[in-house]
């Protein structure tokens, strides 16, 4: 008990001090001291985005809005479970080291480097290759996120046609109120976590600045997991007219991690912590620059255009093999086995164009996406026997090298009609119309094996409601297509360890969803819905043996698949006073997902899916907290439930030898994490992350970083300052 009870301790001794006294007073004049108390109590509850949002149609869609900025959480690690706390049903794994990645889904979607998603930065699309490889490697600090605004699936129309919806991520911003202001965030913590944030901003006239560079170091909860991160981004607002408004930026984000390899779950067992690989290593490293228009032609017609670019480097160096395939050194040569040695170049460029116009019954929103990718994929290069990060290669020939080239053109249109004053009907569509060329040689590949041609043709339509029943509440809902294209990292094998079927399809299916959301009573803020994703020609992995029993997976389409469930948010102030505010909350899902037909080969028979429970969907995903805001003191205590879930198509109990298949348990976490404003210039956050220590793993993954179990953090102490400057613009002492 005194582990729970001394953070309390601390929380209740700093929350007690008084706040500082501000005094005023005129030269030479004698005056009665004025002494000012007030406290910014923060913890505000998930809120929506309205029905129109700039140039976006929110109006139908569940929708939430996370404001980070006094969020007491991990966020130099960026801890998923404690970012997405009040959104119902996400899911976040950790593979990739202590804040590195951010691996989100929802809605029992593949959460791998959050590709099920659009994802963006300020609007700017960030996923690396949206035809080729559509994950986001892209991975900006959360120290630098202001807010996170997150659209379920009903959003593919406007942002693309992916299943998930969209997640933006919204940077910090020069304080409009301030010539200049600095911003430091320095943490410590377990595992030789060290993490370093700072950040300038100000105004000028009409232009706006704000820039940041940040570095992070860390050992690394298992063996030989260490990671080295940065990332840099810069930003100018020109702002000539109100009504006009010029953004440049540019972004990069790098890091360099250890690979400790997959572990078998007699490995798991009998030490998580451990490594079976201390030669493996990857390396994102990619640049996000953009330029965005706003324009406000009248008062009723505005125009958005963002031209932006994902260029970068994806590159990994690793021994391959299964977790009970050991790295060694071979007695025949006194040396380790040669690695592989994959290298990806991103080259993509989009511009898009959104127009919005008022009018007296309703918002149109219209535009179009136009996308240029050059994917140059290098892999299965030869690399060296050593034990360092070197991307050499030997004679400099990679057994893959081609390119993918994709050109896609996107044209869409949404309307919000307005019925009365309490319904509104949206209704819009979508084309999407591409072609993707792949150039190059795979020297194991029969040349007429290999697809030269991809072609992009997809017409989507939706339709939703809202209806405000009061001042405070509102029916919401809607239907909407989806697709996911073949992408080319289906189509080629990323490893030896891989085959692909030739005849692999385009995915598409729609979301569905209903809800109620609002508040009663000034103090319960809710929102309840019901959703349902069908997903026809799923793409899906299995492991299979080959007529020598070696294991291989097998990538093809294996079947329809739906998942549906209920999301449910809750918060309840238990006391709001002006120095004084507590409150719990909960964000529960119970999804079900299950095969609606399919079948998949299993030695020499295929095996019907039709009943199986989806891969990678638990069950119940439960997260609640208590919060509490006293004076200059915050508290939060978390507890996070997942249950288990299958890590294959043919739903696996048992774990096989090698770790790739078998049931993913279930887990419960509890996090503690306080913050107290110890100065105005300084506050101070201190968190204990997996409070009891619990040994678990959250997926069994069927591709990078290699198929097995990965351990996730055990028990870890944070400690951050930060500390905020600011030059006023006019002082309060001249008269």
């Amino acid at each position: 008990m005194r582990f729970f009870i001394f953070p309390i301790r601390c929380f209740l001794l700093l929350s007690s001090i008084d706040a500082i006294s501000a005094q005023d007073t005129l030269p030479n004049q004698n005056l009665p001291t004025l002494e000012l108390k007030s406290y910014r109590l923060p913890f505000d509850p998930v809120k929506s985005l309205g029905s129109v949002h700039q140039t976006y149609i929110t109006s139908s869609k569940k929708n939430e809005v996370i404001q980070l900025t006094d969020l007491p959480a991990n966020l130099a690690e960026k801890t998923g479970r404690q970012v997405f706390a009040k959104i119902p049903g996400a899911f976040v794994y950790d593979m990739d080291g202590s804040g590195n990645q951010l691996n989100l889904a929802t809605r029992g979607l593949d959460p791998h480097r959050s590709w099920e998603y659009n994802v963006r930065q300020n609007d700017v699309i960030t996923n690396s290759d949206m035809y080729g490889y559509p994950a986001s490697h892209y991975s900006p600090p959360m120290e630098a996120i202001q807010r996170i605004e997150l659209i379920r699936g009903l959003g593919s129309l406007q942002y693309g046609a992916q299943f998930g919806g969209m997640v933006n991520y919204r940077t910090k911003e020069a304080d409009t109120s301030s010539r200049f202001q600095f911003e430091s965030i320095q943490s410590l913590g377990s595992f030789g976590l060290m993490s370093t944030y700072n950040a300038i901003g100000g105004q000028k006239g009409k232009l706006r600045f704000y820039a940041y560079i940040h570095k992070r170091i860390s050992d690394g909860y298992r063996e030989n997991a260490t990671s080295k991160a940065e990332a840099q981004f810069a930003q100018l607002i020109y702002q000539p007219v109100q009504s006009l408004q010029l953004r440049v930026e540019f972004g990069r984000s790098t890091y360099l991690h250890r690979n400790p390899g997959p572990l078998t779950d007699a490995q798991f067992l009998e030490n998580p912590r451990r490594s079976t690989r201390i030669r493996n290593y990857f390396n994102p490293d990619i640049l996000l620059p953009s330029i965005t228009l706003d324009w406000k032609i009248s008062k009723n017609v505005s125009v958005n255009w963002i031209t932006s670019a994902v260029l970068g480097l994806r590159n990994s160096v690793q021994f391959i093999g299964f977790a009970n395939q050991p790295d060694t050194i071979l007695a025949s040569t006194g040396t380790y086995a040669p690695r592989q040695v994959d290298i990806d170049q991103f080259n993509s460029k989009t511009s898009e164009v959104r127009l919005r116009y008022n009018h007296p019954v309703g918002t149109l929103i219209a535009g179009t996406r136009y996308i240029n990718n050059d994917l140059h994929r290098r892999q299965q290069g030869r690399g060296t026997v050593g034990t360092d990060f070197n991307l050499e290669v030997e004679n400099n020939y990679f057994r893959r090298d081609v390119h993918l080239l994709t050109e896609n053109i996107a044209f869409f249109v949404e309307h919000l009609w307005k019925a009365g004053k309490r319904l509104e009907i949206t209704s819009g569509a979508r084309i999407e119309r591409g072609t993707s060329q792949m150039q190059g040689t795979i020297d194991y590949y029969p040349e007429e094996q290999i697809p030269q041609t991809i072609y992009h043709s997809f017409p989507l339509f939706a339709l939703g409601a809202q209806y405000q029943l009061k001042q405070s509440s509102q029916v919401y809902g809607g239907w909407s297509q989806a697709y996911r294209p073949v992408i080319f990292a289906d189509l080629i094998p990323p490893t030896v360890l891989d085959k692909t079927d030739p005849a692999l399809r385009d995915a598409y299916g729609h979301n569905l969803e209903l809800g109620l959301r609002g508040m009663l009573h000034n103090r319960l803020r809710y929102d309840f819905n019901y959703f349902q994703i069908l997903y026809q020609n799923r793409v899906g992995t299995q492991l299979l043996s080959d007529e020598t029993g070696a294991s291989y997976l097998w990538k093809t389409n294996i079947g329809t698949s739906r998942t549906q469930g209920i999301e449910s948010y809750l918060e309840l102030g238990l006391v709001q006073s002006s120095f004084l505010k507590m409150s719990i909350f909960s964000a529960t899902s119970f999804m079900e997902g299950k095969y609606l037909s399919g079948s998949i080969r299993k030695g020499n028979e295929n095996i019907n899916l039709t009943g199986n429970t989806l891969e990678t969907v638990p069950k119940w995903i439960s997260r609640n907290g208590l919060q509490i805001a006293y004076r200059r003191a915050q508290l939060l205590l978390q507890g996070s439930y997942v249950s288990s879930s299958f890590s294959d198509p043919l739903n696996t109990l048992e774990p096989t030898s090698n770790g790739a298949a078998g049931l993913v348990p279930a887990y419960t976490l509890w996090d503690l994490n306080l913050a107290f404003r110890i100065h105005p210039l300084f506050q101070l956050k201190m968190g204990v992350n997996n409070l009891t220590n619990q040994q678990y793993f959250t997926k069994r993954p069927t591709g990078y970083p290699g198929q097995g179990v990965w351990s996730s953090d055990g028990r870890g102490f944070m400690l951050t300052l930060t500390t905020v400057i600011r030059e006023q613009k006019t002082s309060a002492a001249q008269y």
